[in-house]
């Protein structure tokens, strides 16, 4: 789902001192004018689910957002009201996604030990292992491999959306950066860290993957293109592009996840 969200520029007007002052009409016509970026962002979330998720969950609970964005607003930080709608308005969908707990565990194993899998060839090799090799230590084969891939696919679509929003914006009182990092045993991230260090970390994290992983992670998150358009760029099909985006993804949780561990326990990085 590509394309121009609405309301991609806008002016001063946006910028109202006084917005606290704001009549219920006025905010209900902020309402109605930004409506269009909720089915813009449903469509463009909805693309990376299941079939199951049900689009006008969705795009409800991005009307809470967007209602939410117009009452919290604070035009004296100098952010746009349009970026902060969309922020609300992603983050409520987010919350939305989450409350449904609609990724069962057995997968999210799954995702853990394929991590400490390729960290272990990792070790051994001194480099990322490729495919072929990962299918000869699991004992399967390439073709079972990929498919174990596509299974795990959808644990990642929310990890590094949320935290490219809260990276954005800065603004938002609940961090959806958890679910980048979220691991039953480990320490509270943010205690640990803080937020820009997190960052700092994650950056750190993404210049150290692979080649193609990192292309796919900069084209999927930066500069926002489908999977389908990173394929066309790349010359590979939408579901190899699915499959880079997975590992990159299991990857970076998993080394986000040590550093947080290491910090906990006050060992050096």
């Amino acid at each position: 789902m590509s394309g121009t969200p609405p309301y991609q520029d806008e002016g001063p007007q946006e910028r109202r001192a006084g917005w606290k002052g704001l009549s219920m009409e006025e905010r209900t016509e902020y309402v109605e004018k930004y409506a269009p970026l909720i089915k813009y962002l449903a469509d463009r979330l909805a693309a990376r689910l299941p079939d199951h998720i049900i689009k006008d969950d969705l795009m409800s609970s991005g009307v809470l957002g967007l209602i939410d964005a117009v009452e919290k607003f604070e035009p004296d930080r100098g952010i746009l009201f349009k970026t902060y709608a969309e922020f609300r308005i992603k983050g409520s969908m987010l919350d939305e996604l989450r409350s449904l707990d609609w990724v069962p565990r057995t997968v999210r194993k799954k995702a853990s030990d394929l991590d400490k899998l390729w960290r272990k060839l990792e070790q051994r090799l001194g480099r990322p292992p490729t495919d072929e090799e990962s299918a000869d230590e699991l004992g399967i084969t390439i073709k079972a491999y990929l498919k174990l891939l596509d299974e795990i696919s959808v644990i990642n679509m929310l990890d590094l959306e949320a935290f490219r929003m809260e990276s954005k914006s800065g603004e938002r009182e609940s961090l959806d950066i958890y679910e980048i990092i979220e691991d039953e045993n480990a320490s509270d991230a943010l205690t640990i860290l803080g937020q820009e260090e997190l960052r700092r970390v994650l950056a750190e994290a993404i210049d150290a993957l692979p080649e193609k992983e990192r292309l796919v992670v900069t084209l999927y998150y930066h500069e926002e293109l489908t999977m389908k358009e990173i394929g066309q760029v790349m010359g590979y099909t939408e579901s190899r592009i699915s499959q880079i985006h997975t590992k990159s993804v299991v990857r970076l949780r998993g080394k986000i996840n040590r550093y947080f561990e290491h910090r906990g326990k006050g060992s050096p990085r």
